[in-house]
């Protein structure tokens, strides 16, 4: 058989060249291969020691196919290709004969001939290659050393908007000019010249495309086996689809940033038209239910019948400078109205021309400008909800764009509105809450102070510049008993409906315990007693969970005009200033006591005399903690300057001290209380000192008639001779002495009558046959107010009638 791999000696030329590309072998029944040609052994690499007494199937490139195994079961000859496996590896097509045979011993073979088969001409190559690179999806150019165009493949040209043949030979602005291509040939210059890879991205409109794109650049240098650059390969890759799901993500993260940043509804509003207009709409206009507007809860739908929307915000496009649109617009519209539906459903909508709603959507939108095309090529309408409730409606449009919105961006746009209503939500509970607060707090603090004959006052209530606006901090001034005043100034930790409740509850029992005429002291013992309750009350109501503590301080001043007297107790609070007539400004060293719900410490009262005319002033701490680290002691030093200039009208001297300490908004609340003292002229105030006999009544009451037309009061004459005989005639009857009977001329006329006994009077009302118990219940009848108060040796009851 090796025969066949050379030719003998007699054979022609021809036949001995065709016999050198034959190739050889033998196998059994068995598949062994039991000869093996040098032909064969020049076709795969292996020599005959090599491969004889193995499976003819290690030398195939694969498996065998059925139709040669049929062949070798029925001993058919058998030809065809076939891929032979070469000993460095790499598949051999071959044309393959195999005949079987029989040998002189009775063995049967199989005698395989194998010729190579055709080769791959480098021409079949080369078409390969330019098939590639014409009908590349991919934008590709190749460029010579000098930046010129060699070839452009058809994705590139059509893209450009050139043929080939028009471009070959030119620079890449030569065939399409313009900026961003300048840059491009920027970049494949120096991939050119410095023989690195460049990799650039642009959103450009190229002169075959309808809209712009966005497009990633790599530009390769291509180099000779030595290294030396002879041309450069550009390959532009559409990534439009990737740049634009990073727009998206990009927008959503500018909507978190900027939509919300406030806590008015109307804000909120405008700053979702503000992201959407221009970089993802046209035009954008927001309308909500007025019922949000005014902080209300809304429904879960709208009432049946109609609704009112008011347009809170408006954009378009820079070049729509004009519009015929105002926001605060008002408008009237029925459930079954497209509105009305979109709120129902809650879901949005995707309109475009032929749109059965298109024409009302439209409708709803300003006008375009003078340089923009006015033509609507798209409306999405996205209802605005939060918690299952609808707040309003948010309708974005394009005009004049390639691009209308499609499915996706209604998926981007519900996205956003739904941010949105989440601090549209918000903003609205706040302007509730807000809303609430500032009414409990206005309806608690003194509109305006009253007139007092024993001081001047002027009071002011600033809240901290937070999101709450309101807070815990509170002034009064009380009118007593026997032409007293009561100064309070009180500050309850915290801001908020919390704080204002707290701060509500303080004040109400401020002004009862005043109204029973407990000294200072007294008074903030009592006041610090309520509030250690309410405090174990809400800890009971609310659990160990949540804190109950009520922290507040407060300042309680009695002053009296008569003996220009004034007391003054402090719990926790800063101490008040002085400002004597001659402009001395000083700080009152009352003792300090512990803030309201401590317990278990005594409060004192300091009492000083207060030349008429001196400014008292009451404070809270966010007056002189305002100032640069919150350096108390340095507040109170300027205020103390600020007190310097305190002539004129009280209201300007407020002005002023708030003018020079806060120049810029507290972080606190501010409570400020100013007055002015005045004293009671001594004439208009009358005295009687009494023994315990009946006999003086008819005496006194003479007397103090005399007294009153003496005041010009004789129209008052009957009525308090009435006041005064009931209750000296009690004291003689039930007290003892001293009692003392005591006329004021105020903008009242009052009647006091004290006496050495501790027992309070009581109201009742007599029987048919009763001897006496009406005497009380006369003079609450002819007085304008009554009652009582305890004293250092006793009581005084006091009557005061309207003038």
């Amino acid at each position: 058989m090796d025969g066949y791999g050379t030719a003998s000696a007699g054979t022609p030329v021809g036949q001995e060249s065709a016999l050198a590309c034959l190739s050889t072998a033998v196998v059994d029944d068995h598949g062994v291969l039991r000869e093996w040609g040098r032909g064969a052994e020049r076709l795969l690499g292996y020599s005959s020691s090599e491969v004889v007494g193995r499976s003819a199937t290690d030398l195939l490139f694969g498996r065998l196919s059925e139709t040669i195994r049929r062949a070798f079961v029925a001993r058919s000859p058998w030809s065809g290709e076939i891929d032979l496996r070469h000993r460095n590896g790499t598949s051999v097509a071959v044309e393959l004969l195999a005949a079987p045979t029989a040998e002189e011993d009775g063995a049967r073979r199989w005698s395989l001939v194998a010729v190579p088969g055709a080769e791959r001409g480098p021409r079949e190559e080369e078409e390969l290659t330019q098939w590639a690179f014409e009908q590349s999806g991919f934008s590709t150019a190749i460029y010579d050393k000098d930046g010129r165009l060699l070839r452009l493949n058809d994705a590139a040209a059509r893209s450009m908007g050139v043929s080939e043949d028009k471009a070959r030979g030119l620079r890449l602005t030569q065939f399409v000019p313009g900026s961003p291509y300048a840059e491009h040939e920027e970049v494949i210059l120096r991939t050119l010249e410095t023989g690195e890879p460049a990799h650039i991205q642009a959103f450009v409109r190229a002169p075959g495309e309808s809209r712009p794109r966005a497009w990633t650049l790599h530009v390769y240098p291509l180099k000779e086996p030595s290294g030396r650059v002879r041309g450069a390969w550009a390959c532009a890759l559409d990534v439009t689809v990737e740049h634009q799901a990073r727009e998206r993500l990009a927008l959503l993260d500018e909507a978190g940033a900027r939509i919300g940043t406030t806590l008015s509804v109307e804000r909120t509003a405008r700053e979702l038209a503000d992201v959407t207009v221009p970089r993802f709409a046209d035009v954008a206009s927001i309308d909500l239910l007025e019922s949000v507007l005014r902080g209300e809860e809304p429904a879960s739908s709208p009432a049946p019948g109609s609704f009112v929307l008011r347009r809170v915000a408006c954009k378009t496009v820079p070049e729509d400078a004009v519009t015929s649109v105002t926001p605060g617009e008002r408008r009237l519209l029925a459930d079954d109205s497209p509105v009305g539906r979109c709120l129902a459903s809650g879901v949005p909508v995707l309109v475009r021309p032929g749109n059965a709603d298109f024409d009302h959507w439209a409708a709803q939108l300003p006008p375009a400008g003078q340089t923009r095309d006015g033509a609507v090529d798209s409306v999405m309408v996205v209802p605005l909800r939060a918690r299952g409730h609808p707040l309003g409606v948010a309708v974005l449009a394009r005009r004049g764009r390639p691009d209308p919105f499609v499915e996706d961006d209604l998926v981007l746009a519900g996205e956003l509105v739904a941010r949105a209503a989440v601090c549209v939500d918000n903003a609205r509970r706040y302007t509730r809450e807000r809303a609430t607060a500032v009414a409990l707090q206005q309806s608690l603090l003194p509109h305006r102070l009253p007139g007092h004959a024993a001081v001047e006052a002027a009071g002011r209530y600033l809240p901290a510049d937070s999101r709450v606006g309101v807070g815990g901090d509170w002034f009064d001034v009380i009118p007593l008993s026997g032409a007293r005043v009561a100064l309070v100034v009180g500050d309850v930790v915290g801001h908020g409906i919390r704080a204002s409740a707290s701060m509500a509850g303080l004040r109400t029992a401020v002004r009862t315990l005043a109204d029973v005429d407990l000294s200072p002291d007294e008074l903030l013992t009592q006041l610090d007693d309520l509030v250690i309750s309410r405090a174990a009350d809400e800890e009971l109501d609310e659990g160990d969970d949540v804190s109950s503590e009520i922290g507040a301080t407060c300042l309680y001043a009695v002053y009296d005009p008569i003996s220009r007297r004034c007391s003054i107790a402090r719990a926790g609070h800063l101490q008040p200033a002085v400002v004597t007539p001659d402009g001395a400004v000083d700080f009152l060293d009352v003792p300090a006591g512990p803030p309201l719900g401590v317990g278990g410490l005594p409060f004192e009262t300091l009492e000083l005399e207060l030349p008429e005319g001196s400014l008292l002033v009451l404070f809270t701490d966010g007056l002189v903690a305002a100032c640069r680290a919150r350096d108390v002691d340095l507040g109170l030093d300027r205020l103390r300057q600020a007190l310097t200039v305190s002539a004129g009208p009280l209201e300007t001297v407020c002005d002023n001290v708030l003018g020079r300490m806060l120049p810029d908004r507290s972080v606190d609340d501010v409570a400020l209380l100013i007055v002015r003292t005045r004293a009671l002229d001594a004439d208009r105030v009358a005295t009687w000192e009494l023994p315990a006999d009946p006999a003086v009544v008819a005496e006194v009451r003479r007397q103090a008639a005399a007294r009153l037309a003496a005041w010009g009061l004789d129209d008052a004459v009957f009525i308090m001779e009435l006041i005064i005989s009931e209750l000296v005639t009690n004291a003689i009857r039930y007290a003892c002495e001293p009692i003392v009977l005591r006329l004021i001329h105020d903008h009242a006329l009052i009647c006091e009558v004290s006496d050495a006994s501790a027992t309070a009077p009581h109201l009742r009302r007599a029987r048919t046959f009763d001897e006496g118990g009406r005497g009380l219940f006369l003079v609450a009848q002819f007085a304008q107010r009554w009652g009582a108060r305890q004293t250092a040796v006793g009581k005084t009851i006091w009557a005061e009638c309207a003038l």
